[in-house]
Order: C-alpha cells, then sequence, then structure tokens
C-alpha cells in the first residue's frame, strides 16, 4: 500500500494572525476563561490563608496557640478535605460535564467559608478547612480542563500556564490581607475574621457566572453532541462563526479521531486506564513525579511555615515577617506570570531543567547561610538567607509553578485527562500534607541539618527531569496527548486533521471559482448570444 500524503492544509493555515483582541471570537472566548481562571487564586488564597493567620497574634490568640499535631491539622485540613472529594471530582466533570463540577466546588467552598469565619474554637476551623478543602478540589479538577479545552489552539499553552501561576494572585490577596488587617484592627478578633471573608468572592462570583462560560466541546464530541461543539468552536474560534471554517473543521476531525483511537486502545475507560498501556504508564510516571517536585523541592518550608523559617535566621517582628511574605508573594506572581509567556518560545523541556538547576544551587546556598547563622551566630549569613528565598522561588517559578497543570493536561487524552488529573491533585495533597506535619516537627527537632534532605532530593529531581521530560511545544492537543503512544497516532492525527481541512478548502475555492464564473457568465450574456454563454458553461463544467 502506498503511503498516505501529507495534506495540502494544515492547522497553521487556518489561526488568526495580528492581535487576538481584534479577533471577537477569541476575545471573548478569553473574557469566558476569567471565570475559571479564578480557581487557581482562589486555591493561592485559601491555600496561604492559615500560613498568614499564624503572624496574627489576635489569631494565635483566639486559638490558644495551638503547635505540634493541632498546627499540623489546621495546615493540613484543607489537604485532608481535598482527598476526600478527590474520587468523586473525574466523575463529576466526565458525566455531569466541565461547567456543574466547578459549580458544585464553589458552592461548597462557600459553605465552608461562612463555617470557618464563625469558627469558636480549633475543631470547628480545622472542620471548616476540611469542607474548603473538599469544594475545592472540584473546581481544580474542572477548572484547568475547561480552559485546556476551550483555549484558541495558539494559546493554549500560555492560558494554562497563567492558570496555575494565578495560585500566587491569591496568596498575594491572603498575605497582604492579613498585613492590612493586623495593622488597622490589631488587638480585635476581625483582624483573623476579614481575610477569611475574603476568601467568599471569587466562589460567589464563579456560582453566579459560570454558565455564561461555554462547554468544553472534547466534553460534547464525547457525549455525541458534536454539533454543539462545532457551534461552540464556530463561536469562539472562526472569526465570523462558520460552522464549516476550515479550523473548526480540523479541530472536530482531530477532537472525533483521537477519541476514536483512545477507544481502540482502552476499550472501556477506568482507573486501570492510566497503568493499562505503555504509553499510559510513562505519562503517569512524568505526572507523579512533577507533582512530588512541585511539593518537595524546599519550597514547602515558605510556603506553610515562613513564620519558622524566618525566626530561624533570627527574623521576630510581626510586621517585618508579613511584609517578607506579601513581598514575596507579589515577586512570584510576576516572576511565574513572565514564564508563562515563554513556554511556547522556549520550550517546557529547557525550563524544567533551568528550574531544577537553579533551585539545586540556590538551595544549597540557602542551607549553608542557616548553617552559619545556626552554629555560629553570623547576622551577615542570616541577612543573606532572605534575597536566596527570593531567588530560590524564581527558579522554582520558571517552571513548576507555570507549567505543573498545564503539562499534566497537555500529555493527557481526553478519555483518562480527568482520572489522570486527579491522581495529579492527590499527588500534590498527599505530599503537601506530608510536609505539613513533618516540616514543622523536623525543623524543630533538626535545625538546618533538615535542609540537607532538600538538597538530596533536588539532585534527584534533576536527573530525572534531563532523563524523562518530553519536549510538547508546536502541537495541538490532540497531538501532544498523543506523543506516547507511537509516532504513528502523531501522524494519523495531523492527517485526519489535514484532509479534512483540505476537503473544506477545496470545496470553498471550488464555490468561490464558480460563483466568479457565474458573475463573469452574467457579464458575457448582456454582450454576446445566448448560445456562446451556453458554450462558456459547457467548457467550465468540463
Amino acid at each position: 500500500m502506498a503511503p498516505r500524503q501529507l495534506p495540502e492544509w494544515t492547522i497553521v493555515d487556518f489561526i488568526h494572525r495580528g492581535p487576538w483582541w481584534r479577533n471577537h471570537g477569541i476575545l471573548m472566548l478569553n473574557l469566558c476563561l476569567c471565570i475559571p481562571l479564578m480557581t487557581s487564586a482562589v486555591n493561592g488564597l485559601d491555600s496561604s490563608m492559615v500560613n498568614g493567620l499564624q503572624i496574627i497574634p489576635d489569631w494565635q490568640e483566639y486559638f490558644k496557640h495551638p503547635t505540634g499535631i493541632a498546627l499540623g491539622l489546621i495546615n493540613s485540613a484543607q489537604s485532608i478535605g481535598g482527598l476526600l472529594g478527590l474520587p468523586l471530582t473525574p466523575l463529576a466533570s466526565d458525566n455531569l460535564g466541565r461547567r456543574a463540577a466547578l459549580f458544585i466546588g464553589s458552592v461548597i467552598m462557600l459553605a465552608g467559608v461562612a463555617l470557618q469565619c464563625a469558627s469558636t474554637n480549633v475543631q470547628m476551623f480545622i472542620g471548616s478547612r476540611v469542607m474548603i478543602g473538599v469544594g475545592l478540589t472540584f473546581s481544580l479538577n474542572a477548572a484547568p480542563l475547561l480552559l485546556i479545552e476551550l483555549a484558541y489552539p495558539t494559546q493554549r499553552g500560555k492560558i494554562t500556564s497563567i492558570y496555575n501561576s494565578s495560585w500566587y494572585l491569591g496568596s498575594i490577596v491572603s498575605a497582604w490581607s492579613c498585613f492590612a488587617s493586623y495593622d488597622q484592627a490589631s488587638g480585635s478578633m476581625w483582624s483573623w475574621r476579614v481575610p477569611t471573608l475574603i476568601q467568599a468572592a471569587a466562589p460567589l462570583l464563579q456560582v453566579i457566572l459560570i454558565w455564561l462560560l461555554p462547554e468544553s466541546p472534547r466534553f460534547l464530541v464525547s457525549k455525541g453532541l458534536e454539533g454543539q461543539a462545532a457551534r461552540t468552536l464556530a463561536k469562539y474560534h472562526a472569526n465570523g462563526g462558520d460552522e464549516r471554517d476550515p479550523l473548526v473543521v480540523f479541530e472536530i476531525a482531530q477532537i472525533r479521531h483521537a477519541l476514536r483511537m483512545e477507544e481502540e486502545i482502552n476499550k472501556s475507560t477506568s482507573w486501570y486506564s492510566l497503568v493499562s498501556t505503555p504509553g499510559n504508564r510513562k505519562r503517569l510516571r512524568i505526572i507523579v513525579a512533577i507533582a512530588l517536585f512541585s511539593q518537595w523541592s524546599g519550597n514547602g518550608l515558605v510556603s506553610y511555615y515562613i513564620n519558622l523559617v524566618l525566626e530561624g535566621v533570627g527574623i521576630s517582628s510581626t510586621r517585618t515577617k508579613a511584609a517578607i511574605n506579601g513581598g514575596l508573594q507579589v515577586f512570584n506572581f510576576f516572576i511565574a506570570i513572565t514564564a508563562a509567556m515563554l513556554v511556547d518560545w522556549v520550550g517546557r523541556r529547557t525550563l524544567f531543567i533551568a528550574s531544577n538547576a537553579g533551585m539545586l544551587i540556590t538551595f544549597s546556598m540557602w542551607t549553608l547561610t542557616t548553617a552559619l547563622f545556626s552554629e555560629l551566630n553570623n547576622t551577615a549569613a542570616a541577612k543573606a538567607t532572605i534575597p536566596l528565598i527570593f531567588i530560590f522561588y524564581l527558579f522554582y517559578d520558571i517552571a513548576y509553578t507555570p507549567m505543573l497543570v498545564a503539562y499534566t493536561l497537555e500529555i493527557l487524552p481526553y478519555k483518562i485527562r480527568a482520572r489522570g488529573f486527579a491522581v495529579m491533585n492527590l499527588t500534590v495533597y498527599l505530599t503537601s500534607a506530608f510536609n505539613q506535619f513533618v516540616n514543622p516537627v523536623a525543623i524543630r527537632a533538626l535545625g538546618w541539618w533538615y535542609y540537607l534532605v532538600y538538597v538530596g532530593w533536588l539532585l534527584f529531581e534533576l536527573i530525572f527531569v534531563v532523563m524523562c521530560v518530553v519536549e510538547t511545544k508546536g502541537r495541538t492537543l490532540e497531538e501532544t496527548a498523543a506523543l506516547f503512544d507511537g509516532d504513528q497516532q502523531q501522524q494519523d492525527l495531523v492527517l485526519m486533521g489535514g484532509e479534512a481541512a483540505t476537503m473544506t478548502m477545496g470545496q470553498r475555492n471550488f464555490l468561490q471559482q464558480h460563483s466568479k464564473h457565474e458573475e463573469a457568465q452574467g457579464e458575457q450574456h448582456e454582450l454576446r448570444p445566448r448560445s456562446s454563454s451556453s458554450h462558456s458553461s459547457m467548457a467550465v463544467a468540463i
């Protein structure tokens, strides 16, 4: 059998050129995508809130200065709630739809925030954090699926990278709201209750606005609603709403063919599908690894226990600690957003390698300065620790903040995307909960010696990333997901989309030529006898 030739047209021929805001469909789409984009900021706000509250003396006094197991439970309660809700999240996303799952999560979070604000003891506070975690895990599963499956092809990498980078936007709000509350309402219980009330703002907006957002076209095609999926893509990806637009035809053809190929590989979809094929096992290995690395690179020391870290280098002023915490979140946000803009230019693999190499070097220096202060009371070393924390986060933010979610989702095929993403979130919750229980105990017991554990782990991370991370830039979502299933799968997807688009372009060209010919015939009809016009028409038909 002769090999199939490459199609005449590819997706590159159909994408919008020029500023995206001048394309009405893309502009409206990106405005809609702000709704799920809020979810990562909600995560950052909720996850950082307890960290900020620990700095406020009124919170400490109200809850009787929790330490040890009580403090560990307060910090890990949200992760425990996430673990409880996690098994249900892919079922909601795959069966009810991405929008419905996001709505459910936001409603549960609102209930949790109300309980947290009304807390009168540690047990009630822990219960509210568990409830917030349950709701958040629904939202965290659905929102990025909506983003990656709805985004315009050339903007997918940037938008999904901005998603996780927005975590720091929530963290900034958390840090500075705690700082402002302490500054303005010190001595009152509202110095900690006001920041908790702020947590309700974004979930409330999502509950109100979520149904204005279109459903994922991948979800619609998987449910047999191909016409509705085509209308969604025509409205937001094609400038003019034409369902026969070559870009729409190309995308629908690839989505349909990708789903068919997945059904051939996995006759039925279950949790076992994640490890049922060599390609899926390789995907899962990378996903679990980068999820582990995102929490076990030393960043957990500052993310959840900045109070202990700063006290370890001699900084005891509440105002100074709050200001450093707030400044760090602003710094992280701008670095992560900048890195998100580079993912399609520099490439995912390059950013991962640079990130891990930089973290290894910087954390080693951080460990040294902490040791010098602890052992020799070297104040110069203590002062050097603060900029080293910022530099460490610079390297962390260029890969793990923007690409943890984006890279995970783009290498997963549709049928197992929600489940694979749930496994990533499960890994993050488990490692995060481990950090929250172990880090305070280990820091108290071992001091700076505990940092050496992270130095060894960072070396392992760098070796893994160099050996295992695969470059994915420059491909459609379906082509990227097929990277791990062999060259034939990738070629089939390119050919399928290209052939469908080529056929559409051929039909368009024929219709345009036919229209021009009829116009020419009309002009000739006024100048020539009728028989001459008929002869001309016959010639063209042949």
